[in-house]
């Protein structure tokens, strides 16, 4: 599975985080102690909070790698999309 973290507020120029993943619940718990990515561990350091804002069930490590590559993290958000 892949999914997209939507961060509160962005961290410099990030606002997304995209991951993989076969256990998500699992995943997250790591991210929100602070063992995840080291992008997802600045984040939680400076206060910040994050939500999962999409998934894609059927995702494996290649889509993972597309989608980081596009480096537009906000054209994949649907929080984003509503503004």
């Amino acid at each position: 599975m892949v999914y997209l973290l939507h961060f509160d507020r962005p961290l410099h120029h990030a606002g997304h985080y995209v991951g993989f993943t076969n256990n998500l619940e699992k995943r997250i718990e790591t991210h929100r102690h602070g063992n995840g990515s080291r992008l997802v561990r600045a984040i939680i350091k400076n206060g910040n909070d994050f939500v999962v804002a999409r998934t894609w069930d059927d995702g494996d490590r290649s889509l993972e790698r597309h989608i980081k590559n596009q480096k537009n993290g906000p054209r994949f958000c649907p929080i984003c999309q509503s503004k």
